[in-house]
């Protein structure tokens, strides 16, 4: 049951008390109570993830227009939000790492001095939920209580985050229960900084989607906490994803030993039902989910999702890297997800999502760009006006998404909820890199392997601040996520091999190659299963493989390509490793890696060096990895 604390704000300095609350934790009351004295809300509710708290705050949404219920014949249970058009997407240049000294936070993160971050962070959350409600979320990254898992409660006055939290979280009453007296657990206060009464007592209206010009999202990765200000977007506003998930538990991972990473997880079962855990960092929007639910079109090979995002990755006592999805849901980009290329994510969206900055249908149903082959002749675009194919922008937002728990998926592991974790065989690193990159190679051993997460560059996507198509170095596709030094999490990284006994197997993938007409040489989606079917050889041993300078790449004969429409002198091309165009790689590399001065580990920089030698070897070099 919602504890729900009502009290009539009498003047701008009134704040609710807190009788009644479900949890006697002193350090959880004390700070719920300074965080509603700093706010001013005019009521606290504590909440319990039920369907029925669920279902009271979707329908005051629907009332007061941040929530467009589905055509429930098409779209049970679901509901379609258009954001301010100024709040679609992470705001990076106004993300923060407040670590007490800035070379700690590195050159690839916006540093602020803690204590000046605080005092302005005191200025723009004083009485920034006044006229609204305060809800506190007690939630858990991974299985509550699993040795793998964190806690958190997040303070919002935003609706909206409370039901996107549930879906990607464990939400509610048996978090809050975890959360005991002396327990460990990540704070995080969250505003849309649109107060209903002003300093002065005077009122303004509501309005669909809330938010503030000004933008803060600070991590206090010392002190493991979150404050975020002026978004009710995903990434801002949901703090257990992007905020505690990847960056201030990427900072609690280095200091006890593990990996917080941004990485999907995978189950995959060959025809001899041999069973592989995979875990993939690839940048955003360069196909995560499309692996994550893939159908392989090879018979008698399967892949089960564990998770599409993130990966927390622990030593196990068997030796090995043992990991989970701390996530409960999946927030996805819509644009680009359709019949044709993720049909298991079409089937996971047929009821109870919530839809974000996507098209409606003039039946009630969603559009986006990606979903169909064909537009349909109208709709209403995501900004709320009339839309043909004749117009001239998008439908539906590049950055639009859809928010929908985990259970949703036919493709889910049974291993998802385990709280131990499963074993990790192999790790694969990628990007969208129309030349360069080979279609899969294998690192020779970790400290090759390291190396390739730090080289991974990719196309920027509309989920990140910069031009469209402009490559971007990317290192663990982490760059926006690390919470701290990404020099010393490179040296973390080198790290694990003193802390596992069994390491995992190292690759590189890049299914976007494209030939000099602008082809793509691959087919990608299920027929990546044709990759990770030579990735699980390797791993038992039985794939050929040949030498590059940048790594192991499958033997000629070695990768199945019966059927498919690749031609050999495409195969060739997909595999090749051009001397002119890596050496140009390794000039961009050194550049990219020059800010990192004295972090930079001395194995990476040999590997750049080597990489160099076997590209451009001296008369009588060796090119052998």
């Amino acid at each position: 049951m919602t504890t729900d604390v009502t009290h009539e704000t009498q003047d701008a300095q009134d704040t609710p008390e807190l009788s009644g609350t479900p949890t006697a934790n002193p350090a959880l009351l004390d700070w719920v109570r300074r965080t509603a004295r700093l706010t001013q809300p005019d009521r606290v509710v504590w909440c319990d993830g039920s369907q029925e708290e669920f279902d009271r705050l979707t329908a005051r949404m629907v009332a007061t227009g941040t929530l467009i219920p589905l055509n429930p014949s098409k779209r049970p249970g679901s509901f379609l939000a258009r954001s301010a058009p100024g709040d679609v997407a992470r705001v990076e240049h106004r993300t923060f790492i407040a670590s007490r000294r800035r070379e700690d936070a590195g050159p690839t993160n916006n540093w602020r001095e803690p204590d000046a971050l605080r005092e302005e962070l005191d200025g723009v959350f004083t009485g920034s939920m006044r006229g609204r409600t305060m809800y506190v979320v007690p939630f858990s990254m991974g299985p509550v209580g699993g040795p793998l898992s964190l806690l958190g409660v997040q303070v919002t006055d935003s609706p909206y985050a409370v039901v996107s939290m549930r879906t990607m979280t464990r939400m509610g009453n048996e978090a809050l229960a975890a959360i005991t007296e002396g327990t460990a657990w990540v704070p995080g206060v969250h505003s849309v900084g649109m107060p209903l009464v002003d300093d002065l007592g005077r009122t303004r209206p509501d309005v669909a989607w809330p938010c503030n010009d000004l933008k803060h999202v600070a991590h206090f990765p010392e002190t493991r906490e979150i404050w975020s200000f002026g978004s009710g977007y995903g990434g801002n506003a949901l703090l257990g994803k992007k905020c505690l998930a990847l960056r201030i538990a990427s900072a609690v991972a280095r200091e006890e030993g593990w990996l917080a990473e941004h990485m999907l997880l995978v189950k995959v079962t060959s025809p001899q039902q041999r069973v592989f855990h995979l875990a993939a960092a690839f940048p955003s929007a360069c196909g995560k989910t499309n692996l994550a639910m893939m159908r392989p079109a090879l018979p008698g090979w399967r892949v089960e999702t564990i998770g599409d995002d993130i990966a927390w990755m622990r030593p196990g006592p068997d030796g090995r890297l043992r990991a989970i999805n701390p996530e409960a849901g999946f927030f996805g980009v819509a644009p680009g997800t359709g019949w044709s290329t993720n049909p298991t994510a079409m089937e996971m969206l047929r009821e109870d999502v919530i839809f974000t900055n996507v098209a409606l249908t003039d039946d009630g149903d969603v559009w986006w760009e990606g979903m169909t082959e064909e537009a349909p002749a109208h709709l209403t675009d995501w900004r709320g006006n009339p839309w043909t194919p004749d117009s001239p922008t998008p439908a539906a937002h590049p950055n639009a998404r859809f928010t929908v728990a985990a259970a949703r998926c036919p493709s889910l592991a049974a291993e998802f909820d385990d709280p131990e974790g499963v074993p990790v065989d192999a790790i694969l690193f990628g990007g969208r890199r129309r030349t360069t990159a080979p279609l899969v190679a294998q690192a020779g051993d970790w400290s090759q392997g390291v190396f390739a997460g730090a080289s991974i560059s990719s196309e920027r996507t509309a989920a990140a601040e910069g031009a469209v198509g402009e490559l971007r170095h990317d290192p663990f596709a982490m760059l926006p996520f690390t919470g701290y030094h990404v020099g010393d999490h490179l040296s973390h990284w080198l790290s694990m091999r003193d802390r596992v006994e069994h390491l995992p197997a190292v690759f590189s993938v890049n299914w976007f190659r494209r030939g000099e007409d602008g082809r793509f040489l691959w087919p990608g989606f299920g027929e990546n299963a044709r990759v990770l079917e030579w990735i699980c050889g390797r791993l038992e041993g039985t794939a050929a493989a040949r030498h590059t300078p940048a790594g192991l790449v499958p033997a000629p004969g070695a990768l199945d390509v019966d059927g498919l429409d690749v031609s050999p002198a495409d195969l060739a091309e997909l595999l090749s490793v051009d001397a002119a165009a890596w050496l140009a790689e390794a000039d961009q590399l050194e550049r990219f890696f020059a800010p990192f001065g004295a972090k930079l580990p001395a194995e990476v920089r040999d590997h750049l060096a080597l990489l160099r030698y076997r590209l451009d070897p001296p008369t009588g070099g060796d090119l052998s990895v």
